[in-house]
C-alpha cells in the first residue's frame, strides 16, 4: 500500500508525531473510531438489558433469603453471596455504558471505585460457582466428616473468596485513572512505562486462571463425581436421575458457553502483550470488538445465576410464590384500604422441609 507522511496523536505521551508509515502498519497508527462507534451502540443496549434482568433476578434471590428463607445449607450461603456479588457487578454497568457513549465524566475517584467493583465482583462470582460445586459434591458424598467440614469452614471460605477477589482487584485501585485523549476522557489502567508490558500480561493471565480455569476445573471434577454418585443411587427413579443430570449439564454448559469465548480473547490479548503478535490495524480492531462482544456475553451469566442456582429448587420456588403473593396482597390493600384483605393460603409441604436450594 502507498506510504505517506502522517501526523498522529500519541495517547501514551499526549504528543503529536510525524513519520512515514504504511496504513497497514499497526505499530505506527491505528484509528479506532470504528471500534468506539460500535461500542457506543452495542454496549449500552447490552448493559441495559443485563441490568434490568440481572437486578430483578438477583434482588429476588436476596429478598427471599433475607425475609422468607433461612440459610439452612451451605449452598444457600454461597448462593446468597453469589447474588450479592452479581448485584454489585451489575450496578457498575450504567457507568460503563455512559463511558462508552460520552467518555468518563465522573472523576478519578469514581473511576477507581467502579473499576474495582467490576473486577472484584466478576472474580467473586466465578469463585462462588466453584464453592457451590464443591458443596454439592460433599453433600452427595454423605459423610459425617464432610458435613462437619462444610459447617465449620463455610463462612471462612466465603471470607477467603472476597479477600482473594479484593486482592486481585487491587491493581485496578492503584493503576486505573482518567486518561485525557484528544477527543474524550477514558477510565483505564495506566501503568508505568518500565512495568507496563509484564504487568498487563500477568494480570490478564491471572484473571483467566482465577476467573475461568480454576472454577471450571473444580466444577468439572465435582459434577462428574456427583453424576457418578447419582448413577449408583438405587432408590432414585430413572426420570429423577435424568432431571438431575440435566441440571448438571445446564450449569456446566452455560458456564462454558458464556465464559470460554471471553477468556480465549483475554488469553490471546495476553499473548499479544508478551509476544507482539498483532501487527496490523484491522486485526487489532477485530480483537477489540471481539473483546466487547465476549465480555458482554460473559456478563449474562450474572442474569442466569438466579435461574441456575436458586429458582430450579422446589423449596425456593415456593418462597418466590410467597413473595409474589405478599406483593400482590400489599397492592390490593393499597388499592382497597377499606375492604377486608382476603387471605389465600399456600398449601405446600416442600417450603418447610429442610432441603437444599440447589436440588440434585
Amino acid at each position: 500500500m502507498e506510504e505517506d507522511d502522517y501526523t498522529y496523536f500519541d495517547d501514551d505521551n499526549d504528543t503529536f508525531n510525524t513519520f512515514n508509515f504504511s496504513y497497514d502498519d499497526y505499530h505506527t497508527v491505528c484509528d479506532k473510531e470504528e471500534v468506539r462507534s460500535f461500542a457506543r451502540v452495542f454496549l449500552p443496549a447490552i448493559y441495559a438489558l443485563a441490568l434490568v434482568v440481572g437486578l430483578a433476578g438477583n434482588s429476588l434471590v436476596v429478598a427471599v433469603y433475607v425475609y422468607y428463607k433461612r440459610l439452612k445449607t451451605m449452598t444457600d450461603v454461597y448462593i446468597l453471596n453469589l447474588a450479592v456479588a452479581d448485584l454489585l457487578l451489575l450496578l457498575t454497568l450504567p457507568f460503563w455504558a455512559a463511558d462508552a457513549v460520552n467518555g468518563w465524566k465522573l472523576g478519578v475517584g469514581m473511576c477507581k471505585v467502579t473499576s474495582v467493583l467490576y473486577g472484584m465482583n466478576f472474580g467473586c462470582g466465578m469463585l462462588f460457582l466453584a464453592c457451590i460445586s464443591v458443596d454439592r459434591y460433599l453433600a452427595v458424598s454423605n459423610g459425617t466428616l464432610a458435613r462437619t467440614v462444610r459447617r465449620r469452614h463455610c463462612l471462612l471460605l466465603c471470607l477467603l473468596v472476597w479477600v482473594v477477589a479484593f486482592v486481585v482487584g487491587l491493581p485496578d485501585m492503584v493503576f486505573t485513572t482518567v486518561k485525557h485523549g484528544m477527543l474524550r476522557k477514558s477510565c483505564i489502567p495506566v501503568y508505568p512505562t518500565s512495568m507496563a508490558r509484564p504487568t498487563k500480561a500477568t494480570l490478564e493471565i491471572l484473571e483467566v486462571v482465577l476467573g475461568f480455569l480454576l472454577p471450571f476445573l473444580v466444577m468439572l471434577f465435582c459434577y462428574i463425581r456427583v453424576g457418578r454418585a447419582l448413577l449408583n443411587v438405587p432408590d432414585v427413579t430413572q426420570g429423577k436421575k435424568w432431571r438431575a443430570f440435566k441440571v448438571l449439564l445446564a450449569v456446566v454448559g452455560v458456564f462454558i458457553a458464556t465464559q470460554l469465548p471471553y477468556n480465549i480473547v483475554k488469553f490471546c490479548r495476553a499473548m499479544d502483550i508478551i509476544y507482539t503478535l498483532v501487527t496490523h490495524c484491522e486485526v487489532s480492531k477485530s480483537l477489540d470488538i471481539a473483546m466487547q462482544i465476549t465480555e458482554s456475553l460473559a456478563l449474562t451469566h450474572s442474569c442466569l445465576n438466579p435461574i441456575l442456582y436458586a429458582f430450579i429448587g422446589a423449596s425456593f420456588r415456593q418462597h418466590i410464590l410467597k413473595v409474589m403473593k405478599s406483593f400482590g396482597q400489599r397492592r390490593r390493600r393499597y388499592r382497597h384500604r377499606n375492604e377486608p384483605a382476603v387471605e389465600i393460603s399456600l398449601n405446600s409441604h416442600s417450603a418447610s422441609e429442610d432441603t437444599t436450594t440447589f436440588t440434585i
